[in-house]
């Protein structure tokens, strides 16, 4: 049985009764009990006589004291520590005890390896000590910790190191002290011996700021990249947003064992080392443009997040959402604007579209919450930059950087809110932003429906739009939104037709406020093929009927690159749609061969951004693909997916070679330009591997022996996916290579998850086994389970329920040990009512069967319950 779940509305926000100024703590650290010194200065706030309610779990009171002598009038709850009459004004003083080694959790502070580190976003803090575990309480932290010096030769915590010593037994310690009042879930310590990459950077004002950036021993030559992401992530905050870093130090901390991608805490950012390490041996090119934008992304939270933080996590899109569009655009300034584009739209449309299909529907600001760790979803990070996004597309940069001026103006310091944010880009712009509001509180992916009409006599062009968004789970009734819908017209030449209306022109981005709006544009004198929705300008789903041949314009013609591949997102829509009906009557594939001569063009367009040609050739995912149906088959999908390809191979094998040949490069370099070349090769090499058995076996061994792991993987991928003869030999050469690099085998195991060869199941299983495999390591459980749930739909989804049983195996054991990790691994399995009838029936017992779990954690017990509902 599981506790009663207490639901928490955005509608009952009480401000804190008590502040907290400024804290003292002292860590005496042990791996199986450290003894934490909290000394907290404490203020009532109005005039009542409530009791001090302070948040702590897992936590064993030594000592209770206010104003320095023992305090006997308190109660412990469960999960609360309740003092009572208490003066107005006092000093609090809490010791505790915690046990970092038993926290698999990954929540406070724990073990990682050898060393000791925290995580407390959201609510990590109350595992460390007795506290107001909520974002509005802010205070000066000073910390200061005592270790074993051989054991943990570096101790380090938030703000600037201000005093340190040595101490009998072998003990030493350090002091730290953050100037800047912040809520606990900012909170970070990490002891430990490390490698440390040194260097420093120049403000604008011209303060040296040191940089630190501190590894396990051994992977030194590994940080290099990390180092030169900081630094430009500092530059470009300064050169594109005016925000100058404000400590004397800034450092980052890779570790093994982490819950999240990156924590932001102030000065001192604790990233999982997946995020940090590269070096061209170990790590691709997607891993070395991950690493700049996640370190980009926790940088520039120093500002959006830190600086203004949250008044509630209601309000979490605040800071995730804004940091998001920051760090994309940070990514866009530094590589290929297009690319970086195209690929964030392919996290909407293959996952966040799915997500709000799903029972966990909810706002970028959700209404009500129960377990906060599961609100840190793709609605609230990447939808949530999507409406930043919008807001920058209707108010333009000049005055987006105005509102972001204004808003720091305001709230520099303190705890704020959705609302506060678009009140700043409202007051800075005068654009009136009330209706744009309901992006924030509305969930679900709008429906927009356009029809055209044109009349060559008088040279006029109608375009109705049309928007609706279908009910949630959480929501019935929906509001028209303020959808920002951008449109380009082309005339026969794949000239573009300028927009106007009675004289004066029209801005290419339109206004859509309404259910139902006709826009008329004149002197258009040709029979226009539209370029719709560019630059995905508004998060929807896009219905419009284009022909083929409109869409192979559109591939060729369109001025803005993502139009281009959009077009042919659209086309290869038209085919899957078409196939995956065909399959299901047990008729063969058919691909019109102007479809191959459309792909042909682009591998034949010698201007072409090679990264944009990569992009185009690329399929669709099956999880993409999935979206395109209201009922998924998951088998259908994947056999399309794969005749598709065949078709394409067979096709274009001569311009495939040729193109493959051309983009060979003498040397590996991390430049964006050499990265397209090495994009587009590797795909032509995937599409070869489906292709002539022995010229697939020979490129793919060749390659698969690359000096670098970009090249080296895209083989071993392609042998994996088309399951070449080579495939069984080449992954157990990479196994034996690489089997004590974890975050290289993770590679691995995400290609064994993912294959589509028969028995993936069974080799998934056979794999938990593995000798470089941990249920402890969050990072090995996503490559293999979640890589198998997520990335393998035909064998996760197999008709006889295997694959839901498999992970409600998984699901039982990470209950207790990882209830964070196990709440992102069940989301494929409470989607069960985009299934068929049979499916539908085996997922909603697998639900059940979890749902009668003894002490079944808040994080699953929540998505069952909506899914059940």
């Amino acid at each position: 049985m599981t506790q009663q779940l207490q639901a928490k509305y955005r509608h009952d926000y009480q401000a804190p009764e008590f502040s907290i100024t400024d804290i003292d703590l002292t860590f005496v650290l042990d791996t199986e009990k450290t003894r934490v010194t909290a000394v907290s200065q404490v203020q009532r706030q109005g005039s009542h006589r409530s009791p001090l309610r302070l948040d702590g779990e897992d936590l064993t009171l030594i000592e209770l004291q206010v104003d320095g002598k023992a305090w006997q009038d308190y109660a412990l709850e469960l999960g609360a520590l309740v003092i009572n009459n208490l003066p107005d004004r006092f000093t609090l003083t809490v010791i505790n005890e915690i046990s970092p080694a038993s926290n698999t959790a990954l929540e406070g502070l724990y073990q990682s390896g050898d060393a000791l580190c925290t995580q407390c976003e959201a609510e990590g803090f109350r595992h460390i000590t007795w506290y107001l575990d909520r974002p509005d309480v802010l205070a000066r932290f000073t910390t200061k910790i005592i270790a074993d010096k051989a054991a943990y030769p570096f101790l380090l915590s938030n703000g600037n190191r201000v005093d340190q010593g040595e101490l009998d037994g072998g003990r030493h310690w350090v002091q730290w002290q953050d100037p800047f009042p912040k809520p606990c879930y900012l909170f970070a310590l990490v002891a430990g011996d490390f490698d440390v990459l040194s260097d420093s950077f120049t403000t604008r004002s011209g303060r040296e700021v040191a940089l630190e950036l501190y590894v396990d021993r051994g992977n030194l030559d590994r940080a290099d990249w990390a180092m030169t992401s900081l630094k430009n992530s500092m530059k470009w905050d300064e050169t594109r947003f005016g925000l100058e870093y404000d400590l004397d130090i800034y450092m980052i901390v890779a570790v093994d064992f982490f819950n999240m991608g990156a924590m932001e805490n102030k000065g001192l950012n604790v990233f999982n080392s997946k995020y940090v390490l590269a070096r061209a041996e170990t790590a691709t090119d997607k891993d070395y443009l991950n690493i700049e934008r996640v370190i980009g992304h926790e940088y520039f939270h120093n500002w959006t997040g830190n600086r203004v933080t949250c008044r509630d996590w209601f309000q979490l899109s605040l800071k995730e959402g804004l940091t998001v569009f920051r760090d994309q655009e940070f990514s866009s300034d530094l590589g290929s604007r297009a690319v970086n584009r195209i690929s964030n739209v392919r996290t909407m449309r293959g996952m966040q579209f799915a997500e709000d299909a799903s029972p966990m529907a909810h706002p970028i600001r959700p209404e009500k919450v129960v377990e906060m760790n599961n609100f840190y979803t793709l609605t609230v990070y990447e939808k949530g930059a999507e409406v930043i996004r919008m807001l920058h597309t209707l108010l333009g940069e000049a005055n987006f950087q105005k509102g972001m001026l204004l808003y720091f103006e305001r709230h520099d310091g303190s705890a704020a809110t959705c609302d506060d944010f678009v009140q700043a880009m409202e007051d800075a712009s005068n654009i009136d932003l009330s209706h744009f509001r309901r992006w924030y509180s509305q969930s679900g992916t709008p429906v927009v429906t356009v029809h055209d009409d044109y009349n060559p006599e008088t040279e006029e062009y109608r375009l109705t739009i049309k928007q609706h968004t279908p009910p949630t789970a959480d929501q019935q009734d929906k509001q028209p939104l303020h959808i920002p819908f951008d449109i380009e017209l082309y005339d026969g030449e794949g000239q573009v037709i300028p927009l106007q209306h009675n004289g004066h022109p029209v801005h290419h981005v339109l206004n859509v406020t309404q259910a139902e709006q006709t826009f008329v544009f004149d002197n258009v004198y040709f029979q226009p093929v539209p370029s719709l929705l560019r630059e995905f300008s508004a998060p929807v789903k896009l219905e419009y009927k284009w022909s083929d041949s409109q869409l192979t314009f559109l591939m060729r013609h369109a001025r803005n690159d993502f139009s281009r591949w959009d077009a042919a997102q659209s086309l290869l829509a038209n085919v899957i749609k078409l196939n995956v009906a065909r399959h299901q009557q047990g008729q063969p594939l058919s691909v019109p061969q102007h479809i191959a001569d459309a792909f042909r063009a682009v591998l034949l367009d010698e201007k072409i951004d090679p990264a944009l040609a990569a992009e185009i050739m690329t399929l669709p995912s099956q999880n993409e693909m999935a979206e395109l149906f209201a009922t998924i088959d998951p088998g259908a999908i994947a056999a399309v997916h794969e005749s598709l390809t065949r078709v394409l191979a067979n096709e274009l094998a001569d311009e495939l070679l040729a193109v493959y040949n051309a983009m060979a490069l003498k040397q590996y370099r991390v430049d964006h330009a050499d990265i397209g070349k090495r994009a587009l090769r590797n795909v032509c090499l995937h599409y070869l591997a489906f292709g002539e058995p022995e010229l697939a076996e020979k490129l793919v061994t060749a390659q698969y022996h690359a000096d670098n792991m970009t090249d080296s993987l895209a083989a071993l991928s392609a042998a994996v996916a088309a399951q070449l003869p080579c495939r069984d030999r080449l992954l157990a050469e990479y196994d034996e290579k690489w089997h004590k690099d974890g975050l290289v085998m993770d590679k691995w195991f995400i290609l064994q998850a993912t294959s589509p060869a028969d028995g993936a199941l069974k080799q998934v299983r056979a794999l938990l086994n593995h000798r470089s495999f941990s249920m402890g390591n969050p990072n090995r459980i996503r490559s293999l389970i979640g890589a198998f749930v997520s990335g393998n739909p035909a064998a996760f989804h197999a008709q006889d329920g295997s694959g839901y049983q498999f992970l409600v195996e998984m699901l039982t054991e990470l209950n207790s040990r990882n209830p964070q990790v196990a709440s992102r691994l069940i989301e494929p399995l409470i989607r069960f009512k985009r299934y068929d009838d049979s499916r539908q029936g085996l997922m909603r017992s697998a639900l059940e069967q979890l749902q009668g779990l003894e002490n079944l954690s808040r994080d699953l017990s929540e998505k069952i319950d909506k899914a059940l509902a």
